[in-house]
């Protein structure tokens, strides 16, 4: 029986280049779901009889014969039926692989427009190392994340038009399903697994593989075990201003040894720092970033070694952090802290337009003055608290799935 592939969002994205000449790159963490968007592309052309290709290079077979150069990989893909006499599709799966992918790429585009490239790799720290500038103009680059929480209702088969006037029933059942999503995170395995001690061994693994492949090996980290220790602690920190200097005293780790090992987290998907906003750092005294997890089912695995149902502000504020950046993009979002201390959980800055946002459980317990404090000195209207309250009685209030 075909194992069932749920659409991503990012698809519909995706399949407006793939008439195009450009490099199709897809970047994400170890389990987000890459080798089936792959797959789902590679149906979708195929349905519009397109000559496709599909390559694994955890395959070691696939692996040297790329690495072999060009010609031997013309000569494989004649040897598996490829005509060349129209455009031909080759997708191609953890690309970080190949000892030098940038030439590899390269050199299909410059020289064999007929074939159409769509490749996927699950670190983009290790992409970025081996990927140069000479691919500048070649590629079209997308980053998919653990699902959103919309994309979690389709996983689940749950059919709830979020944009029509939720009755009671479906009100509670979206409430119900997001405090599901908030508890166990966006993996589409661990969301697709109804064990929830299955969830926190996947989950697991994940952790255990991104520890022992892509620090270990791809970054040849020694210290694993202080490695280990900060990203622990780090964990019980999303949320909050990040302190590099005492955490450098805890865990007896240099400033710069600690930096490099957040650019890493950042760069494989992990965390992200954000930075606070403003448009004259005289005035905006904070000048540390907040950190935040991708995913609320990594960060509880990491603080409690197990999945917990506990309602923890920062759990929360980790899974609002998370659909923000699927919604508006991981480079248009601060936060907000001024010399009297008040703060704003998040800014989004898209285009000219700035929102800001807060994240309370309930809807309450946030400060109106510091929101008035953030939209007076910016002169804006439009604010947004989000929670799970049932009582939206403002129009500033917002459920997740409306922001």
């Amino acid at each position: 029986m075909e194992e069932k592939i749920y659409k991503r969002k990012i698809f519909d994205e995706i399949v407006q280049y793939l008439e195009t000449r450009n490099i199709v790159v897809i970047h994400g963490a170890r389990q987000v779901g890459k080798t089936y968007l792959l797959y789902d592309i590679e149906k979708y052309l195929k349905k519009k009889n397109k000559k496709t290709f599909y390559l694994d290079l955890e395959d070691s077979r696939v692996l040297e014969i790329l690495n072999q150069g060009v010609e031997s990989f013309l000569n494989f893909l004649k040897a598996e039926g490829a005509s060349f006499d129209k455009k031909t599709y080759v997708l191609i799966d953890e690309i970080q692989y190949l000892e030098n992918p940038s030439s590899f790429l390269k050199l299909i585009y410059d020289h064999y427009p007929y074939l159409q490239l769509i490749v996927s790799g699950s670190s983009s720290f290790e992409i970025r190392s081996k990927f140069k500038d000479s691919l500048v103009g070649r590629t079209v680059n997308f980053e998919l994340f653990p699902l959103s929480f919309q994309e979690f209702l389709v996983f689940k088969e749950k059919k709830i038009d979020l944009k029509t006037k939720l009755t009671t029933y479906h009100l509670d059942l979206l409430i119900n399903y997001y405090h599901e999503y908030l508890w166990y995170g966006g993996y589409p395995k661990i969301v697709l697994e109804p064990d929830v001690n299955k969830k926190e061994k996947y989950l697991q693994q994940i952790i255990d593989t991104y520890i022992k492949k892509d620090i270990r090996d791809l970054a040849n980290i020694k210290e694993i075990h202080k490695f280990n220790q900060l990203i622990k602690i780090l964990a019980s920190q999303s949320g909050q201003l990040l302190n590099i200097a005492e955490i450098s005293r805890v865990i007896s780790l240099s400033k710069q040894t600690i930096e490099n090992y957040l650019f890493l987290l950042e760069n494989t998907y992990i965390i992200k720092l954000i930075s606070p906003y403003s448009t004259s750092a005289k005035i905006e005294v904070s000048k540390k970033p907040k950190i935040f997890f991708y995913d609320s089912g990594i960060l509880q695995m990491l603080v409690f070694k197990k999945l917990t149902q506990s309602f923890l502000g920062s759990v929360f504020e980790t899974s609002i952090f998370s659909q923000l950046v699927k919604k508006y993009g991981r480079k248009n979002i601060f936060y907000w802290r001024n010399k009297n201390q008040k703060e704003v959980d998040f800014i989004i800055h898209k285009k000219d337009k700035l929102i800001p946002v807060e994240a309370k459980l309930n809807f309450t317990g946030f400060n109106l003055r510091t929101m008035g404090a953030f939209c007076r000195k910016y002169k804006i209207k439009d604010f947004v608290i989000v929670g799970l309250g049932k009582e939206k009685d403002r129009e500033y209030y917002k459920w997740p799935w409306e922001i």
